[in-house]
């Protein structure tokens, strides 16, 4: 045994234990003989042999008995070995439990969380270990869950690492996932501080791994928590402003980014995920109040996420509510009823009107805006002073209606009684601020047209105007009007 081997024995390490390294490994260097007996742990065979031979044992001793201050490197291989024989090795996840291995591996884990400058890529294989471990069933998570909720939890959680979150995701996810009872320990007082601490973490650091995903849409959507967690989240000492009264700061970085997760989630998996009326009708609320960022929002080139917390609330709120409503039209739901009435819920609320309203209140589209600036008889005529928040905005609006509107007479009914059928048209075109606005545009337009001979009939009296004649309109059969009442433009179809 060599000088370093040698000083290894003042940590109480056997000499058996390092000898039988020794002999396995064929090597008579200590971390030598780990990454040797790593690179065998990769296969199958390779793994069962060294449970055979009782080698988990032996890198537990280590693992129990060296401090991490004094030989992290020799930690970390020890740790690298420990995850390879725990990946699918049934005897070896066994031993590491009857070992006592996730009581070791935690007071590791936590004792590296809380150093002033935490060796990340150890973390990492240590919470790969029990993410490994965890796989093998209930008796493991168990096992795991007992140690670490939910101060171990926390504790890892707060290292602002994308490397060190997903495995700590997936080991919260696979327990819960093992004893679903244990999802609603996340939404208590003692289990929301570890939810929150890994959306800090992800919001600042971003997230590799779709385990996040999973634990939020678990929670968030199917146990319906989302208020409280957005709840949560909110920003500090500040206080609940009254009425439409816009302050920047009424949302929280990280309530924007749960939104966002939200939004991702539901579009990914909108066959399939069941949106409850309380979450809808919440999303709902979070919409009102942020719209009066509108009243304040300049120009913004770039799409979602902007930068603007603000202006991403109101963003992902509007996409959410914009795939509620698209649940029902795919039509692939079994509890297609319930996905009526979830959707006809948001509509009693004022869903249509609210939105005819914000499309009203916008500048048109910038191909109209061109059209207006090249007229030059029209009086002053003027657009309106809102422009869209972010790149998309006018999109998620139009496609927002139109998804509601499809299959509800009652709705196209609302859209004709409150003059929106004009707007709409206005929207199907092209509009380089707005991706797919003409697609969407004419899909809303189709779905209130459709079976609804009073709205039919309304376009078919429409009575043209004075017209300016602009190429790129006329390419796609349609003409920009000036409406001599309100001095507002609009689009019409080009008839024989």
């Amino acid at each position: 045994m060599g000088e370093t081997d040698a000083s290894l024995l003042d940590y109480s390490i056997s000499e058996d234990s390092i000898q039988l390294l020794f002999r396995v490994s064929n090597s008579a260097e200590l971390e030598k003989s780990l990454e040797i007996l790593a690179g065998i742990s990769k296969s199958d065979v390779g793994r069962s042999e060294l449970a055979s031979k009782g080698v988990l044992q032996s890198v537990l001793e280590i693992l129990r008995s060296v401090p991490y201050a004094s030989q992290p490197h020799l930690l970390l291989l020890s740790l690298r070995l420990l995850r390879n024989l725990c990946a699918g090795e049934i005897a070896n996840q066994n031993s590491f439990v009857e070992l006592n291995g996730v009581g070791i591996l935690s007071n590791i884990l936590c004792s590296v969380a809380g150093s002033s400058g935490p060796d990340y890529g150890l973390v990492r294989a240590g919470l790969q270990v029990l993410a490994n471990v965890s796989l093998a069933g209930k008796e493991h998570q168990q096992a795991i869950w007992e140690k670490l909720y939910p101060v171990g939890f926390i504790s890892l959680a707060r290292l602002r690492s994308k490397e060190t979150c997903d495995p700590l995701c997936m080991i919260i996810y696979l327990c819960c996932d093992g004893g679903p009872e244990l999802f609603s320990k996340l939404s208590n007082d003692n289990g929301w501080p570890v939810m929150a601490e890994i959306v800090r973490t992800t919001s600042s650091v971003g997230f590799g791994e779709d385990w996040l995903k999973l634990l939020l849409s678990r929670i968030c959507l199917d146990e319906s928590q989302l208020r409280l967690f957005f709840s949560k989240l909110s920003p500090v000492c500040v206080p609940e402003s009254e009425g439409a009264e816009f302050r920047e700061d009424q949302f929280s970085s990280e309530q924007s980014f749960l939104l966002r997760i939200v939004s991702e989630i539901l579009n990914e998996r909108i066959r399939d995920i069941t949106v409850t009326k309380d979450v809808a009708l919440f999303v709902f609320g979070i919409f009102e109040k942020s719209i009066v960022v509108l009243d304040h929002a300049l120009r913004i080139e770039s799409g979602l996420p902007t930068g603007s917390t603000a202006i991403d609330v109101l963003g992902y709120s509007l996409t959410i509510l914009r795939d509620i409503c698209a649940q029902d039209s795919l039509s692939l739901r079994g509890d297609k009823e319930d996905a009526e009435d979830v959707v006809d819920l948001l509509l009693s609320y004022g869903l249509i009107g609210l939105n005819l309203s914000l499309l009203g209140d916008l500048e048109p589209p910038a191909i109209i805006r061109k059209a207006i600036t090249q007229a030059k008889d029209l009086d002053g005529a003027s657009c309106s002073s809102k422009p869209c928040p972010y790149k998309g905005f006018r999109r998620d609006v139009v496609s927002l209606i139109g998804n509601s509107v499809h299959g509800r007479k009652h709705v196209q009914d609302e859209i004709r009684q409150k003059n929106g059928i004009l707007l709409l048209l206005q929207q199907c075109v092209t509009d380089e601020e707005n991706p797919f606005l003409r697609e969407w545009g004419i899909w809303c337009v189709r779905n209130m047209l459709e079976g609804n001979e009073e709205n039919q009939q309304a376009v078919a009296e429409l009575e043209m105007q004075r017209s300016v004649d602009v190429p790129e309109i006329s390419a796609l059969g349609l003409r920009v009007e000036i409406d001599q009442k309100t001095k507002r433009a609009k689009i019409v179809n080009i008839a024989g």
